[in-house]
Order: structure tokens, then C-alpha cells, then sequence
């Protein structure tokens, strides 16, 4: 097991320009479900077994009312920035007009951050719609789109040059299809008609929110946060490969392709037409607008092999896995980042996400999560690796901050470099915490 993160003497992420963070998701954190409107996450909790151990955000880490406390936490452990996340039903009125409270909270958080000098990352949409517009058909309807735009408009023109970088979504493959095809998230609709539709109009209201951050916010970094889980055959066999690119084109290549070659993959020829988005004449160049970065979230990998009733079947990951049951295997992190810089011509590339959850134990008010510190050692390097083939990274952001509600599985997997005690609310840096704190103040 590594005790510290260490990387090759002459690593350009060893360099000061080199940004590092923690990340964090207003829902995930906040709580103050008071001083907002609902959104599909609050409907999703109160909807029996859908939430693994029956929790809910109401308070989660009750970081609306301790952020003060908590930027202190953040400029302790001596990062260079911070990602979060805008709640959209904290900000927006059901009328689409600016809710003043909650722009307040947030221009406190990021004038907190700007006196201390940690760059601002800002997530305008981390998965918590408002329910009023999922009322109304939620990302299934294309107006929402629009109304996304709205809020990046408005919110963008509030904040001013308070924000070091935008993305416009976090994880669109996340709320398509785990949200709209697959159910195990919000809103929790099950049918393959819905997943595609949902992605175009999520892709749809990036395009349109990358118009707004354009003009409204020229000198910060505006991108996109986008998930990629790497495809592996299970063997070598013809079917084998051909079913692992399939779904590599379905889960993965969706969400970026749109994004720089203004069209989906060509897979969209072998799904049932009532499977397919409704594409209007001009929407893939709104999609493809120039963006400044490209936030990348990786956790693991997905192997498969060929079916005889679908496209593909993903087996049971091997071990080693991580507490929520992922692979370990940061080969593909590398594999990933040279891939997608060969397939595209990329901007410059955040890791925006990259971190594990482990059973983590709190003894004698210490928390020893080698485990956690072995994983980000290999993780960090196979990202060293990917700089050396010629990848442009110019940054890398742990998630967790903190241990928070991991959506369907409620507070029963830890994320977080730093331990939370739900009930006192009371914060441990762990052992990853320190040893990220050391690699980053050591540079």
C-alpha cells in the first residue's frame, strides 16, 4: 500500500501551474432544503426503495449553513481551486426570475474563495432539476433546454468575474440514462425511447448555456464535465469486440462525439427509430460550439461480451474493487485520455472527478485510508502517463471534499477525503486528505 502520493521527478503535474482541487454537488452537500424549491432528487428520496438505505439530502453535510467553515476546510488542505455546484431551484423562481437568498449564499461562498485565492469551478447543473420542470416533462421536453439557458444567463451575469471556469452539465450520460432509461436515478423513468431523447436536449441546453457563458463571461474557462467509463472485450473473439464497441458508442462516444464532430455516432442507424432524439435543423451546431475545456470524470472501467438478445452484456467487474464494487484498474485512465486526444482534436482537459469510495473507520479520531491513498497514488501517475503520450491536463480535482449523499446509495459509501459524522456533523481530514494536502503544498 502507497502511504504518500508521489509522482516522477520531472511531471509537469508537479509544476505550480499545475491546478489541483476538491470537488463537491450542492445537492450531495447542502441541504437547506427550506431556502429552495423542490427538485427531482427530493421526489426520487421520498419515493420508497429508491434510496438504498431510506436517507434523503434534506440536511445532508448541512453545508448551506456550515460553507463558512467548510472554505476554511478547503484552504487547509492548500488547493489551488474548488468545484461546485449551483442549485438551480436555489436560484431560479418557478417564474424564471433570479431568487436573490440563494444568489447571495453562493456570491458569499465564491467572494470566500476568491480572498483566499482558490479558483472557482463552478457546475451550473449537477443533476438536481427543478421538479416544476420536470412537471413538465422534465429533459423529455425541449423547452427545458431553453429554460437552462435562462438560468446560465442570468446566474452567469450575476456572478461576474468571481468564476475561474464553467461547466455547463456534469455527467449528461448520468441523468439521460440513469435518470430516463435505466431508473436507479431521478426521476426514475424506465424505457430505452427515453434515454437518447433525454442526452440531445441535455446536450441541446449545453449548447445554448455555452452561447450565454460566452458572451456573459468571456474571460473564464467554459466547458463541459462529461463521465467515461472505458470499454473492454472480454475476450478477443470478432463478437466480443464488435459488442464492446457498441457500447462504447452508447454510454461513452454519445456524450462526446455531438460535442466536436456536430453528429451522433453511427450506432444511431441500428436503434429502433422511436428509440432516437428528435433532432431539429441547427441543433448539432448548437451543440458543437467551441468549448474553452473538457472536464473528464473517470472511476473505473466496463467489460463486455457479446449477447444474443442485446448489443452487449457487461459482466461482474474483477477484483480488486472499491466499496461501492467498482474495478480498480487505472490502466484505463491513461487508456481513456489517449483514446479520446487521438479520436479528437480536445481543448485542454480537467480531471474534474477522479476518487474512491472505501470503507472507511474512524479509530481513535484518526481515519488510516490507505486503501484510498493507493488508489489516487496509481490513478494520479496514470495520468502522468497520459501528459507523457502527448494529452493536455491541466489540472486534476479529488472527489470528494467530504463524504456526502451518494445519491441512490444514500450515506453508505464514502467518497471523501475528508470523514463526516452525519450526526455531530463534525470533519476529519483523513489520511488521503494529508497525503493530497503534502503532494500539492510539497510541489
Amino acid at each position: 500500500m502507497t502511504v504518500k502520493l508521489t509522482l516522477p521527478a520531472q511531471s509537469k503535474m508537479l509544476s505550480k501551474d499545475f491546478i489541483y482541487g476538491v470537488a463537491t454537488a450542492s445537492f450531495q452537500i447542502e441541504g437547506g432544503k427550506d431556502a429552495r424549491l423542490p427538485c427531482i432528487w427530493d421526489t426520487f428520496c421520498n419515493t420508497p426503495n429508491k434510496i438504498i438505505d431510506g436517507s434523503n439530502g434534506e440536511v445532508a453535510c448541512d453545508h448551506f449553513n456550515l460553507w463558512q467553515d467548510d472554505v476554511e476546510l478547503i484552504d487547509s488542505l492548500g488547493v489551488d481551486a474548488y468545484r461546485l455546484s449551483i442549485s438551480w431551484p436555489r436560484v431560479i423562481t418557478e417564474s424564471g426570475e433570479l431568487n436573490q437568498a440563494g444568489v447571495n449564499y453562493y456570491l458569499n461562498i465564491l467572494d470566500r474563495l476568491k480572498s483566499k485565492n482558490i479558483k472557482a469551478f463552478v457546475t451550473l447543473y449537477h443533476w438536481d432539476l427543478p421538479q416544476h420542470l420536470e412537471d413538465k416533462g422534465g429533459w423529455l421536453n425541449r423547452e427545458t433546454a431553453y429554460k437552462f439557458q435562462n438560468y446560465a444567463d442570468l446566474i452567469s451575469k450575476v456572478f461576474g468575474d468571481r468564476v475561474y471556469a464553467y461547466a455547463t452539465l456534469n455527467e449528461p450520460f448520468c441523468s439521460a440514462f440513469l435518470g430516463y432509461e435505466a431508473g436507479v436515478h431521478a426521476p426514475g423513468i424506465v424505457g430505452k425511447e427515453f434515454g437518447k431523447k433525454a442526452a440531445h436536449h441535455l446536450l441541446l441546453a449545453h449548447g445554448l448555456a455555452m452561447q450565454v457563458l460566452a458572451k456573459n463571461s468571456p474571460s473564464s474557462q467554459n466547458g463541459i464535465v462529461l463521465n467515461f467509463t472505458p470499454c473492454y472485450p472480454e475476450s478477443d473473439s470478432a463478437a466480443d469486440i464488435k459488442a464492446t464497441s457498441f457500447a462504447d458508442d452508447y454510454f461513452n462516444q454519445w456524450y462526446i462525439k455531438p460535442l466536436f464532430d456536430g453528429d451522433y455516432p453511427e450506432i444511431m442507424a441500428e436503434l429502433p427509430k422511436e428509440n432516437h432524439p428528435e433532432i431539429l435543423e441547427g441543433d448539432m451546431a448548437i451543440i458543437s460550439h467551441h468549448i474553452d475545456f473538457l472536464g473528464v470524470n473517470f472511476y473505473t472501467r466496463a467489460i463486455y461480451r457479446a449477447d444474443a438478445e442485446e448489443h452487449f452484456l457487461q459482466i461482474k467487474p474483477p477484483a480488486p474493487r472499491t466499496d461501492i464494487g467498482w474495478e480498480i484498474y487505472p490502466k484505463a485512465f491513461t487508456e481513456l485520455l489517449v483514446s479520446l486526444n487521438d479520436k479528437y482534436v480536445l481543448p485542454p482537459v480537467y480531471i474534474t472527478e477522479n476518487g474512491a469510495a472505501m470503507a472507511d473507520k474512524l479509530v481513535d479520531g484518526v481515519i488510516n485510508d490507505l486503501d484510498r491513498i493507493d488508489y489516487y497514488h496509481n490513478h494520479l501517475n496514470a495520468v502522468n502517463d497520459a501528459i507523457v503520450q502527448g494529452v493536455q491536463v491541466n489540472g486534476y480535482f479529488a472527489w470528494s471534499l467530504m463524504d456526502n449523499f451518494e445519491w441512490a446509495e444514500g450515506y453508505l459509501k464514502r467518497f471523501g477525503i475528508v470523514y463526516v459524522d452525519y450526526d455531530s456533523q463534525v470533519r476529519t481530514i483523513k489520511a488521503s486528505g494529508l497525503a493530497y494536502k503534502a503532494l500539492i503544498t510539497n510541489r
